[in-house]
């Protein structure tokens, strides 16, 4: 594709299948990197959980490590730097004590410098309907900071999975100036087919962005099924890049900047958004 004019941003986002093996992981998530690389991008995304998918607690904590001591974090930060890409580590799984953890991304500059890291904010404690159930929060420290960084020539807003079910995250980060917002992502397959296409337009569409998230997908060796189908979405809420379906891939797209400040213009909804006070719950609790 060749290098990107002023103004615009070659981005790929990495779709994964990540298992067991962290080994295994890194050399996936590196091959794709540097295939994505080739093919001319200067801003990579790999998914949620590029080091380790494990469903199993006691299994989870024999494998993570400290920040200091993860083999995948000097990976990725080596590839970075010889590749002279911005690279963004959607999340590793980081020990943060004896039995908790970070769901951490990562953004690590053309140095290999990391720029930022982002300890996941919302916790996915839920039961779903076919049975399937998860509590996050009995593993992960939710982060308590959103994150804001200068990169690739604009401003990204970190975000990681469940996130991007809560607006108030992406708007306060586009109200910061972001014009490039992230949620990559585990989405269960169920989850998914639902709410997974929407959630990243309506993400887009509310903050006039460009939102990029990469995926994993498949059925994982932990058993879990994740809806894969990686995505860039316009800020006016066009797909303009997806890796098709589950399997591991990469798929890229230029991001014209331009267009995140000439959707402002035209749909003003950030300049134009007003506080407002909540009223009607007195009444109501009155008539009762």
């Amino acid at each position: 594709m060749g290098k990107a004019e002023s103004g615009t941003l070659v981005a790929a986002v990495i779709q994964m299948r990540s298992g067991r093996d962290v080994a295994a992981n890194i050399d996936a998530a590196s091959t794709l990197i540097r295939q994505a690389a080739a093919a001319g991008a200067t801003y990579i995304q790999t998914p949620e959980m590029t080091n380790l998918l494990e469903r199993s607690r006691e299994d989870l904590f024999v494998k993570i490590r400290a920040e200091r001591e993860d083999p995948s974090v000097a990976v990725f930060a080596a590839i970075a730097a010889e590749l002279q890409i911005v690279l963004h580590i959607g999340s590793l799984a980081i020990r943060t004590g004896v039995d908790r953890a970070a769901n951490r991304g990562f953004l690590f500059g053309t140095d290999g410098v990391p720029l930022a890291r982002y300890d996941k904010i919302h916790m996915f404690d839920v039961d779903l309907p076919n049975g399937e159930s998860w509590c996050e929060s009995a593993t992960y420290q939710p982060g308590e900071e959103a994150v804001v960084v200068p990169a690739a020539g604009t401003l990204i807003g970190l975000g990681i999975c469940y996130d991007i079910r809560f607006p108030a995250l992406f708007r306060a980060q586009a109200g910061a100036g972001a014009r490039v917002l992230t949620g990559p992502a585990a989405f269960t397959r169920q989850t998914g087919e639902a709410h997974w296409h929407v959630l990243q337009r309506a993400r887009a569409i509310e903050n006039g962005a460009f939102v990029v998230s990469a995926a994993q997908g498949g059925r994982h060796e932990d058993g879990r099924e994740t809806y894969g189908h990686s995505l860039i979405v316009a800020p006016w809420g066009e797909v303009i890049a997806e890796v098709d379906g589950d399997a591991p891939g990469y798929a890229l797209a230029v991001l014209d900047l331009e267009k995140a400040d000439e959707a402002r213009r035209r749909i003003p909804a950030i300049a134009n958004q007003r506080k407002f006070s909540l009223a009607g719950l007195r009444e109501a609790e009155a008539v009762e």
